[in-house]
């Protein structure tokens, strides 16, 4: 999460003082309560589990868990990720990124990071260089990390940019029985890699170790990114109505299983008595004795049980539920109104809610990718690769069902009018324009080679795969002789 200070008061801004990066933690610490709630909620840990029925113990106090924020989470983050983020430029000089980026499987790392912004409303990712060559031939590979929100503050400075200062991961380290045994905290900043490493607790002190290298990104390579403009969750909102949407179910089922042990009374019968109550009625067994008759003949047998409305329950129920899916701005997917046969125009106009959600996800998801793609590139450009990223495209296409048919005829529509990095870029499943180009220019390349070997009548058949062999060829003459002389004969 973000913590924004004076820069001024660092003297220096690529070694912070001991000072500066406690007061971070232990700020940055107030704020995991909320964090490790919110990951409670997607993890299916929510407040129903804690319900207790003071006024009845020998009630069955069902706890159901009807987990919406696992819901929401998981479709905003399939909905906005589901299909790859494609990079388009028109230069084209994006290329060795883009490989970079395949070569680590980036679109299941983006999953991961989205999931993170879902949940607690910002993520963070760390970018650094793995050594994967040898001693006698040097290599390395830039790899992106996930890191949890918990465990790392971005810290900037106070202005209108929030321009990054450093970073600060806090690693809690244990030993072989489990038990706590301090902490490693990696700060990184502009130019440096600084680790401490403490004995207790993930204070700083004068006597924790410390080890300084340097990188190569240029600035502070960790992005931190974020969900909106508050850095919410998306189903944070919405906690509290999934609590009463819990409370209520579970009480459905708990009414259902006590109407179940309900108890047997009995009218108009006289038992008795072992003890006597001071009224004129007595207790034995359980059962009270003189009690009135009921109905014309006196005597009666009923279970006593509780009147409740199933119809205005499950009114109740469908309203709660529809009040979180409204919220959220992510549909019950289960409704009537999403049928298969649904056609993938129509599919847009009912989930319209949602790609307003997209918009604004995706606006400022883009933000950081751009952060990422410009340390990549400075590190890139260090390996001596020609990196451009100033014109590059990003584009986030919605996993939802789609009319190809209407796609492939609006980029037909759009040649010549808008460039093909960009309208291929409407293609589902495709995250790199530029290799779908390529494709097309070595088809059409084919295309006119077919079409040559067509009008000059030569196939190629002899060339690549003669019919038969020279071997095959004096065979067949040998035989051809054989078969005159036998005629002659």
């Amino acid at each position: 999460m973000g913590l924004a200070i004076d820069e001024s008061l660092l003297a220096d801004v690529n070694d912070p003082s001991l000072d500066v990066l406690n007061y971070a933690i232990s700020t940055h610490k107030k704020a995991i309560r909320r964090l490790k709630k919110l990951f409670d909620y997607y993890d299916g840990k929510q407040a129903i589990l804690k319900h207790t029925m003071a006024n009845n113990q020998h009630s069955s106090n069902n706890r159901t868990v009807v987990n919406h924020a696992k819901y929401i989470t998981d479709m905003a983050t399939g909905f906005t990720v589901g299909n790859p983020i494609a990079y388009a430029s028109k230069k084209g000089l994006i290329q060795p990124i883009i490989d970079a980026l395949k070569a680590i499987d980036i679109q299941s790392h983006d999953t991961e990071l989205e999931k993170d912004l879902s949940v607690f409303g910002a993520g963070d990712e760390l970018i650094y260089l793995k050594n994967i060559g040898t001693d006698q031939a040097p290599d390395t590979q830039i790899r992106i990390e996930k890191i949890d929100p918990r465990a790392i503050v971005m810290v900037t400075d106070d202005t209108v940019e929030h321009n990054p200062l450093f970073a600060i991961y806090v690693q809690k380290k244990r030993n072989l029985q489990g038990y706590e045994n301090g902490c490693l905290i990696t700060v990184y900043t502009r130019q440096n890699v600084i680790q401490y490493r403490t004995s207790m607790g993930d204070e700083l002190d004068n006597n924790a170790d410390k080890t300084v290298e340097k990188h190569y990104f240029g600035d502070v390579p960790v992005v931190e990114y974020r969900n909106n403009e508050e850095r919410q969750g998306d189903f944070e909102q919405v906690i509290p109505s999934i609590d009463d949407y819990n409370t209520l179910q579970s009480d459905r089922i708990t009414d259902k299983q006590d109407f179940i042990d309900a108890l047997l009374v009995v009218y108009g019968f006289t038992l008795d008595s072992d003890k006597d109550t001071g009224s004129g009625s007595s207790i034995k067994n359980g059962m009270i004795n003189g009690a009135p008759g009921k109905g014309e003949d006196g005597a009666s047998v009923e279970w006593l049980t509780k009147n409740f409305d199933e119809t205005q329950i499950e009114i109740l129920s469908k309203s709660v539920e529809n009040d979180i899916h409204k919220i959220s701005y992510i549909p019950n997917m289960n409704d009537e109104n999403f049928m298969g046969n649904v056609s993938g125009e129509a599919m847009k106009y009912k989930l319209f809610a949602m790609g307003n959600l997209l918009s604004i996800k995706s606006s400022y998801m883009a933000k950081g990718l751009r952060k990422r793609l410009s340390l990549m590139q400075h590190v890139l450009t260090i390996k001596g690769q020609k990196v451009d990223i100033s014109d590059c495209q990003i584009t986030f296409t919605p996993n939802i069902p789609v009319n190809l048919t209407d796609i492939v005829a609006n980029i037909k529509n759009a040649d010549g009018v808008i460039p093909r990095t960009i309208t291929y870029s409407w293609l589902p499943g495709t995250d790199n324009p530029q290799e779908v180009i390529d494709q097309m220019k070595q088809q059409t390349v084919d295309n006119i080679k077919t079409n040559q070997a067509a009008l000059t009548g030569d196939t190629g058949a002899n060339i690549d795969q003669p019919p038969y062999s020279a071997d095959t060829a004096s065979n067949s003459e040998d035989k051809a002789d054989d078969s005159n002389q036998n005629t002659k004969k």
